[in-house]
């Protein structure tokens, strides 16, 4: 859509804890620092969909320099819909010229009040800690402390909301791609020239690559993959605002990074903002940003930081949550980090996939789910765990499954045996 000077436009999206649209919710619109300042009512369409084609924003070029002006506007969003909590996001940034999308989660409703959602500033305006310098290639263990023998791109990074030796910080499941854009819309501006985008994308994968390539927090004891603080990686922010043409050049380039001649992990591509913080060796985001108003390509941006020999590379696989084989396969009575890990894997997948197979209740009633697990218990019984769209898990003995493969399930709910079939 075409959007008219110191105006951006913001779509928002809402869903609820199935991933399902939420139609008909309520959305309204303030400035931050105006509450009492709303939009009229937004009511969501068939797809948990409403869109303001029209929110003030500050003019582009302060997007393009340094300096004292804030680049962007800030938005508050209120959600309310029938038998769901009410959401509250403020921080929801805006751009002269560009295309927001706010994605939304609402949650059922349970009479408790819902903490507000505070966006964390972009980080070329406010400060954050400095990255602390590593090596662009990692040393290589040759025990074997590496994934694969070539690169894999994951389709889920684990992201550590926090400092890595913070234990209170929460671990969130996120996939690549969203993982990507995310990071791309809190470094860089979304009004900068096509080509300083795609060098930071590039910049900003293959990072996060040599993180998966090399298992650096796992080799240290952690279970995640990489972390949401400057000083050690790069930011996330849990709920960020993501721009359209941000979102588009990764979903083009998702599966690149930046490689050296006989060098198999990807880069290790540390970078600044060059205004606040200088580092010779690394690309500075408001360099790159200027070159690429020059008309420099986005390799040429790259090479002028980390030298002429390097390259745009591809992965030739996309995977899960690669994890380095632990030695010896696992098997009933195995335990330790491997264990744990894989026991994590599952517990996100039951958490975010609830597509199945119908199982059907003998006497009325069809739910749906996913089968979890299948094992034999140390009476020799096969077991199974189902989780159902409730989130609740149906668990229970194998019953000999015949021609129609079909499962018999026993649930016992209030002391009341009932019989479930899979059909």
């Amino acid at each position: 859509m075409a959007i008219t000077n110191n105006v951006g436009s913001l779509k928002i999206q809402i869903t609820n804890n199935n991933f399902f649209p939420v139609e008909g919710a309520s959305v309204y619109i303030s400035p931050t620092g105006m509450p009492d300042s709303t939009s009229e009512e937004f009511i969501t369409d068939e797809n948990g969909i409403v869109i303001d084609e029209e929110l003030p924003a500050p003019d582009v070029a302060y997007s393009l320099e340094p300096g004292d002006n804030q680049p962007y506007a800030e938005y508050n969003v209120l959600v309310n819909a029938p038998g769901y909590n009410e959401r509250f996001i403020s921080g929801v940034q805006i751009f002269s010229g560009e295309n927001g999308i706010q994605n939304i989660e609402l949650t059922p409703s349970d009479g408790s009040d819902t903490n507000p959602t505070v966006l964390d500033a972009h980080t070329l305006w406010e400060q954050y800690p400095p990255k602390i310098a590593e090596d662009m290639i990692k040393p290589v263990n040759p025990s074997g402390g590496i994934v694969l023998s070539r690169v894999v791109v994951p389709e889920t990074i684990v992201v550590h909301d926090g400092a890595p030796a913070d234990s209170t910080a929460r671990d969130y499941y996120v996939p690549y791609k969203d993982y990507i854009k995310n990071v791309a819309c809190n470094e860089i501006y979304s009004t900068w020239p096509d080509a300083a985008i795609r060098a930071n994308v590039l910049a900003i994968q293959s990072f996060t690559l040599n993180r998966v390539y090399t298992e650096w927090y796992r080799g240290k004891g952690y279970d995640f993959t990489i972390t949401s603080n400057t000083a050690f990686d790069q930011k996330w922010v849990y709920n960020a605002t993501i721009f359209e043409n941000v979102s588009q050049i990764v979903d083009e380039m998702f599966a690149n990074y930046l490689s050296k001649p006989n060098v198999t992990q990807p880069l290790f591509t540390q970078y600044c903002d060059g205004r606040r913080v200088s580092c010779p060796g690394w690309m500075t985001q408001w360099g790159s940003c200027s070159l690429g108003e020059q008309g420099y390509s986005a390799i040429e941006i790259l090479r002028r930081f980390y030298g002429n020999s390097i390259y745009i590379n591809t992965a030739e696989q996309i995977s899960g949550i690669p994890i380095s084989y632990p030695g010896e396969p696992l098997k009933v009575g195995s335990s330790g980090d491997k264990v744990r890990q894989l026991q994590q894997q599952l517990d996100a997948v039951a958490t975010v996939y609830y597509a199945g197979r119908d199982l059907r209740i003998r006497n009325g009633g069809v739910r749906t789910g996913v089968p979890v697990g299948v094992w034999t218990s140390a009476d020799g019984r096969g077991r199974f765990c189902y989780l159902v769209q409730d989130f609740s898990y149906l668990c229970g003995d194998l019953a000999d499954c015949g021609a129609e493969l079909s499962w018999k399930w026993d649930l016992r709910e209030k002391n009341n045996e009932k019989t479930y079939e899979f059909i």
